[in-house]
């Protein structure tokens, strides 16, 4: 079983009810199992920023699935929560992404790990660093990577959410 990293935001509808079904299919998934779960951050939108406020979690997993499988169960998973495409960066029901897997460095125009552009942004590394602030990418911490975009004014502010982490665990706890 390889260690996995995804995130998953969410800015359209109930957002926590669409991150609770999201991490409720996942552990479903065969070849997933679910581990530590960061609280929920919200977020400012990025790229397109004329929409809603983004909910932004990130989960640690165990797969015995490869990577391009494992997208598969992302975007099944996205493709039956009801998430349209729409703009790029625009709005969306959910959203699932891959950050980081082991022993994996890909760049394919499916798929990229470690994830492109994480380390650029705040909703991605902060729930990141709270769940695994010492594993690095190209040889730095999590932990040091979000602390580096916390100091730096031009990056995208984002912050925990103690009604939402609430909430979020309410829902799973009823499946």
């Amino acid at each position: 079983m390889a260690e996995a990293f995804l995130a998953l935001g969410t800015n359209l509808g109930d957002r926590e009810d669409y991150l609770a079904r999201a991490l409720a299919q996942l552990e479903e998934a065969e070849g997933i199992c679910l581990g530590q779960l960061s609280r929920v951050y919200t977020s400012k939108a990025w790229g397109v920023t004329d929409q809603p406020d983004f909910f932004n979690i990130c989960v640690q997993i165990e797969t015995d699935l490869a990577p391009l499988d494992l997208l598969d169960v992302c975007k099944r998973i996205e493709r039956e929560l009801g998430r349209e495409v729409r703009e790029r960066w625009g709005p969306r029901e959910i959203d699932i992404d891959i950050l980081l897997m082991d022993g994996v460095d890909m760049d394919t125009p499916t798929l990229t790990i470690p994830h492109a552009r994480m380390m650029e942004r705040r909703f991605v590394m902060d729930p990141l660093a709270e769940i695994a602030p010492d594993r690095e990418i190209d040889g730095i911490r999590v932990a040091d990577l979000s602390r580096h975009l916390r100091a730096d004014p031009g990056a995208l502010a984002c912050a925990p959410d103690t009604v939402a982490t609430e909430r979020l665990g309410a829902l799973r706890s009823q499946d």
